[in-house]
Formats: structure tokens, C-alpha cells, sequence
């Protein structure tokens, strides 16, 4: 049990509040795992909690919370909050001006979404308030008592996933609720009781409606905690793919594949990145797309190349607000497989000497381990990693041509791409220097700078 959580629930108490550790942390030590983070909640305000432990900073706008940071850990407080009237806040949504809406301390969208949750209350009205059964259960460190207002305790014991309150309300006042269910029941092992189940379909569409940056925290959450592979499955039944990523819904195999081998980089304690995941959940609507692309010019290709990979991203930021960083990360490990593929002089050079190599070598083995790459060719990458210069070159020459065919149109027309062109002289007037004007545009010129 971590000892800065129970430093923070003694500060808390000493000071007359009432505080206890809540949810995930307590749920886990009954299921016998280890703990990622601790949460304490308090019948102390967020202005209180600021003024009793230092280095506190409230956070959040639609639930105020407070982080501690102390010994390099980050205990996250909150206050007890009492329940919302939905059915007054959706009449209220749709009576009162919006100004007047904004400065209220917990209020309801006209179809009944949660917008903002600071109304605060006591220990019993925060259990009720709370998402699952299994979330509801508040622990005392100091005295051993540990309080079970919704009978979370019973529902471990049968490994079972159940919304606190009618599983219909819960979704529509908080969307993400679906996700976390999808989730919970994928990391911990839990059976989701019929009635939480079926309430996921009716309310699913509703996911369209968080915003981006919340669904961002959610896919972190699901699928770089080392259950992401069964966490898809679990979506996948639900259909909740369809709605996360309307893009990318044929990701497939591909996707599937990224995740497990994730999951086991987690276990063993690797790093593992967003940009890898978005590389391959989007890697069947980028093939689409500059398969379309490949017939354009061979002068305006790589730009038809970079306007659909710049689509796909787009698209994927309308429901989850991927951060550019892992976008460019994603497109150098694409741009990278044609080189991998083509392995010319130059091309092998230049992609060992890229800082993404290493992720688009793991992209190229990715793909040959669902068959949608030469078997052969990700063997050739990795005996050629460990030879000296010469022992490349003599590698690369003796290397024969991958059998299967290549899903990539601009590893198919490598030769194409490679054979010299011909050298147009300019004609020139006025002396040495001088262009003629309007020559470049004659000649097919590009005057347009790379974004």
C-alpha cells in the first residue's frame, strides 16, 4: 500500500476531515493486484486540500480535483460529491441561457450528459455517484474499516462488472462510462452483468459526442496498459470500434497483432508508444489511399503520398485527439516501409541511418507476421544490422527479389522511380545566368515549395 496515499489520508484527518482511500486502489488489493496509483476522497474542499498539503494544484474543469505530488508520487484527492438531478438539469439545459448555465457548480446538457460534477456532498452520496459497483468501496488505513455502500464487495467476490443505478442513466450522463466498462472488463477479468451489457448498444452513438482530448486519455488507458489486445476484442463485440475509429474500422488483423506484441512489451517492462499503435490502426486506410495515389504524375506523387496520410490523421482527430508528435511519428515509419522494401544502396543507408528505423523495422516485422510482407525480407533487415559496411553491400547484392507481391504501389514502381532522367538543357537569353523567363513552367517545373 503506498505510504504517501496513507500520509495524505492522515494529514487530512488530523485536520478533522473525514478521508479515506477510494476505488481502483482498493478494488485491486481485493483482487490480489498490485495497484498503478492511489486515490484518496475527502469531505475536504479543493481549497482546503490546496491549503493543508503542499505541493497540491487543483486540476479539471468539469470534476475539480487536487494532485499531491509527494516523494515522486501523484496521490489524486477528491471531494465527496453529492448526486446530479438530471432530469432538473435537462430542463434547465433547455430553459436557461447558456451564460446563466455556465457559471452554475454541476449542470446537464439538454440530452442528459454530465457537463460539470462539483456538487459536493457526503461519503454515502459520493458512493452512489460513482460508476461500478466494484469502484465503490472506500478504505480506512488508519482504524482497518473499510465501508461498502453498494455492495462492491459481493460483485469481486462473483467477478462481476455492474453499474451502480439504472445502466441506461449512467451512460447517457457520462459516455466514457462504456469505454471504462469495455475496459474493466478486460483488465480485471469480469463477466458485465445482462443489464450493463445491454445498455451499451442504444448508447454507444453517444460516444460521438465527448471531446476528442477525453477519448485521447481513454486510449492510452486501453490499449498501453498491457490488456489492449483483449480490450479490442471486447470493443470489437460492442461495435465500439466502428465509433472510435470510423477510419480505420477494417484495421483488422494489423491492429490486433500491434496490440498483443504491445502487451508483451509491457509485461516484459519495454517502452511502448502511442505513434506505433496510430502507425498500425491506420495503416489499411493509408494503403487504400495511396493506392488512388499512385497514378498521379510521378512528380506530384509523394505529394498525393503526404495529403493522404495528412487525411487519415485528420479523420482520427475528430474523435480522438491525437497529438501531431505521434502523427509524425506514424508517417516516418510508413515512409519508411517502400526504402525497407526496395533496398537500393541509397535506400539502405539512408533508413539505417534514420532515427525511426528501429520503429519501421518493427512496423516491417509487424506486417510479415501476419503475412502482409515477404518473411524473407524482414530476415534480410535483421542480418543486416549486424554487418559492416562491406558485408552489406556484398548482403544487399546477393539479396533476391521478395517473391510475393508488395501492397506498397510505390515499392512496385521502385525501377520506374530509380532509372535516370534525361537532363533538359534551358534555353537562355540575355547572357550567362539569365533564364528565360517562364522556362521552369514550359519545362514541368514544380515552383511550389514541400510543406
Amino acid at each position: 500500500m503506498s505510504r504517501n496515499a496513507c500520509a495524505v489520508v492522515a494529514k487530512l484527518r488530523a485536520a478533522g476531515f473525514h478521508a479515506y482511500l477510494v476505488g481502483g486502489c482498493v478494488r485491486d488489493l481485493l483482487l490480489g493486484r498490485h495497484p498503478k496509483d492511489f486515490d484518496v476522497a475527502t469531505d475536504a474542499h479543493p481549497d482546503a486540500i490546496c491549503a493543508l498539503l503542499p505541493r497540491s494544484r487543483p486540476i479539471g474543469r468539469r470534476f475539480r480535483i487536487v494532485h499531491v505530488r509527494m516523494r515522486g508520487e501523484v496521490i489524486e484527492v477528491s471531494t465527496f460529491r453529492s448526486a446530479v438531478d438530471v432530469a432538473a438539469g435537462v430542463q434547465a439545459a433547455a430553459a436557461a441561457p447558456r451564460a446563466a448555465l455556465r457559471d452554475a457548480s454541476a449542470h446537464v446538457s439538454a440530452n442528459g450528459v454530465i457537463l460539470r460534477d462539483n456538487a459536493y456532498g457526503t461519503v454515502d452520496e459520493d458512493a452512489f455517484r460513482r460508476d461500478f459497483t466494484v469502484n465503490a468501496l472506500y478504505y480506512d488505513p488508519q482504524d482497518d474499516v473499510l465501508l461498502d455502500y453498494c455492495d462492491g464487495m459481493a460483485d469481486i467476490a462473483n467477478r462481476t462488472l455492474r453499474l451502480i443505478g439504472d445502466p441506461a442513466t449512467r451512460f447517457r450522463e457520462d459516455p466514457v462510462r462504456i469505454l471504462r466498462a469495455a475496459r474493466f472488463a478486460a483488465k480485471l477479468d469480469l463477466r458485465m452483468d445482462p443489464q450493463t451489457q445491454a445498455a451499451i448498444a442504444p448508447a454507444r452513438a453517444m460516444l460521438a459526442e465527448v471531446p476528442p482530448a477525453r477519448l485521447l486519455d481513454e486510449f492510452g488507458k486501453m490499449f498501453l496498459s498491457g490488456h489492449g489486445a483483449r480490450t479490442f476484442e471486447v470493443l470489437e463485440r460492442h461495435r465500439l470500434d466502428d465509433v472510435l475509429f470510423p477510419l480505420a474500422a477494417p484495421a483488422g488483423v494489423l491492429f490486433r497483432q500491434a496490440l498483443v506484441n504491445s502487451d508483451t512489451r509491457v509485461r516484459e517492462g519495454k517502452p511502448v508508444t502511442e505513434g506505433f499503435l496510430l502507425a498500425a490502426l491506420l495503416w489499411p486506410s493509408y494503403i487504400e489511399r495511396i493506392r488512388a495515389a499512385a497514378s498521379a504524375p510521378r512528380g506530384e506523387r509523394q505529394r498525393a503520398f503526404e495529403v493522404a496520410a495528412s487525411d487519415c490523421f485528420t479523420a482520427l482527430r475528430k474523435t480522438v485527439a491525437m497529438p501531431r508528435r505521434h502523427g509524425y511519428f506514424a508517417r516516418d515509419v510508413w515512409e519508411l516501409q517502400p526504402p525497407l522494401e526496395r533496398r537500393t544502396a541509397a535506400d539502405v543507408t539512408a533508413a539505417l541511418a534514420h532515427r525511426r528505423f528501429r520503429a519501421a523495422y518493427d512496423f516491417l516485422l509487424l506486417r510479415a507476421e501476419i503475412g502482409a510482407a515477404p518473411a524473407a525480407l524482414a530476415a534480410w533487415w535483421t542480418e543486416a544490422q549486424s554487418l559492416t559496411p562491406e558485408q552489406l553491400e556484398e548482403h544487399r547484392r546477393a539479396a533476391p527479389a521478395p517473391a510475393e507481391p508488395s501492397e506498397l504501389p510505390s515499392a512496385q514502381d521502385a525501377a520506374a522511380s530509380e532509372a535516370p532522367r534525361k537532363r533538359r538543357r534551358r534555353r537562355r537569353r540575355g547572357g550567362r545566368g539569365r533564364a528565360r523567363p517562364g522556362a521552369m513552367a514550359a519545362n514541368g517545373g514544380s515552383v511550389e515549395p514541400r510543406p
